[in-house]
C-alpha cells in the first residue's frame, strides 16, 4: 500500500508498505478515503516533535471497513467510518469518571501509533465512529476537527442566544463559527490577523469580523460594546497574545474558553490579569473532544449538523490530492500554519 512517511528534518516520502493485518479480535482494517493534515501535525513534521520516526501521521480520516476482528458485531465490511483518534485505557479512575482526555495510559492514532495518511489503517473498534448513511466520507474526515469546537461549546453549556467571539479563524475557528451560528448564537464575531480568513468567516456564519493586527484590544472592545453581555469567547489560535486579547476584550461575566495549544510561555500583565477578577470571568480549559457515552455527544451533534447541511466544508479546503500532491503541499508549508485544510485523497488509489 502507499503510505506518506515522515522522517526527521521535515522529510516526507511516499513509500510502498505492507497492508497491515488484524492482530486482535477487536481490530478493524480500514481502507482510507480522505485524511486531513492537522495543525498539530506540522511540528511533528518540521520540528522533530513526533514520538518516533519514521512515522505515518494522520488522525482526521474516513474510509470503509475492510475486515473486522471476531469480537466485533456492530460493524461489517463496507461500512463508512471516521477516526476517533484517542484510545483511553477505560480502566483508570479518570476514565471511569468519563475524563477520557485525562487518561494516563492512552494511545493516539497518528501520533503514538501509525495513522491514516496511507491506503489502509489498522485501528481498534473503539477508534471508529460509524457514519450515518446521509454523511459523506469527506464530511467524515472533518468529524474530528469539528468536534473539538463542539466540545468547547458543550463545556460552556452551549451557545444558544450568546454573543460568541471566536479568536483565531483557522480551520478549527471557522468550524466553530459555523457551528455556533447553526446552534443559535445571538451573534458570532471572528477575530484574526488574516483578511482572507475574516472574509471567509463573514461568508460562512460570522456576523462581525475584526482584524487584530490593525485594531487594538480597546478598539475591539469598543466595537463589541453593544454585545458585551452574555459573551462566550473561544480562543483557538494558541498564542500568548491571543489569550491576553481574549481577556482584554471580554465583557462582564463572560465565559472564556481556551482551545488553542500554547507553544510559548504565557505572561499576563497586571491589567490583563485583573480583568479575570474585576469582570468575574469564567475560564474554561477545553482539551480534545470526548465525553460519555464514548466517544461523546459531540460526535453525534457533528453528524446532525452535516445532515442538516449547516456546515460548508468546501470553503475550508486549501487542497485535496493524491499522496504525491499531498506531500508537495505539506512540504511547501515549511513549518508555517495552513491557510486552509490540506487533505490526502486516497479514493483514486
Amino acid at each position: 500500500m502507499k503510505s506518506v512517511v515522515v522522517h526527521t528534518g521535515g522529510e516526507m516520502t511516499v513509500e510502498n508498505r505492507p497492508v497491515p493485518e488484524l492482530k486482535s479480535s477487536g481490530d478493524v482494517l480500514v481502507r482510507i478515503a480522505y485524511s486531513g493534515l492537522c495543525g498539530s501535525d506540522i511540528p511533528r513534521i518540521f520540528a522533530n516533535s513526533s514520538h518516533y520516526y519514521p512515522i505515518t501521521l494522520g488522525h482526521e480520516f474516513s474510509g470503509h471497513v475492510v475486515s473486522i476482528g471476531e469480537d466485533i458485531h456492530d460493524l461489517q465490511e463496507g461500512d463508512a467510518v471516521a477516526c476517533v483518534p484517542l484510545l483511553p485505557c477505560f480502566e483508570c479512575e479518570e476514565c471511569k469518571k468519563a475524563a477520557y482526555s485525562q487518561c494516563k495510559h492512552y494511545d493516539f492514532i497518528g501520533s503514538r501509533r501509525e495513522g491514516g495518511h496511507a491506503e489502509y489503517a489498522l485501528v481498534s473498534r473503539k477508534n471508529l465512529f460509524k457514519l450515518p448513511e446521509n454523511a459523506s466520507l469527506l464530511q467524515g474526515a472533518f468529524l474530528e476537527p469539528i468536534t473539538v469546537g463542539l466540545h468547547a461549546l458543550k463545556l460552556a453549556g452551549g451557545c444558544q442566544d450568546k454573543e460568541v467571539i471566536v479568536i483565531g479563524a483557522g480551520t478549527i475557528g471557522q468550524l466553530i463559527i459555523q457551528a455556533a451560528s447553526a446552534l443559535g448564537a445571538k451573534s458570532v464575531t471572528a477575530v484574526d490577523i488574516n483578511p482572507q480568513r475574516l472574509a471567509l468567516a463573514l461568508e460562512t456564519g460570522a456576523s462581525h469580523a475584526f482584524n487584530s493586527a490593525t485594531l487594538s484590544a480597546d478598539d475591539i472592545r469598543q466595537k463589541t460594546q453593544e454585545r458585551r453581555f452574555n459573551q462566550l469567547i473561544i480562543e483557538t489560535a494558541g498564542t500568548p497574545q491571543t489569550v491576553a486579547l481574549s481577556l482584554d476584550i471580554a465583557g462582564p461575566k463572560a465565559q472564556v474558553a481556551l482551545v488553542g495549544t500554547l507553544h510559548k510561555d504565557l505572561t499576563l500583565n497586571v491589567s490583563t490579569f485583573s480583568h479575570i477578577l474585576r469582570k468575574e470571568l469564567t475560564l474554561l480549559g477545553s482539551w480534545m473532544n470526548y465525553s460519555a457515552p464514548w466517544p461523546g455527544s459531540e460526535w453525534q451533534q457533528a453528524t446532525q449538523l452535516f445532515a442538516e447541511k449547516r456546515i460548508n466544508l468546501d470553503a475550508l479546503i486549501a487542497s485535496i490530492g493524491a499522496p504525491e500532491d499531498f506531500v508537495r503541499e505539506v512540504t511547501a508549508l515549511a513549518g508555517k500554519p495552513m491557510t486552509g485544510k490540506i487533505l490526502l485523497d486516497m479514493t483514486g488509489s
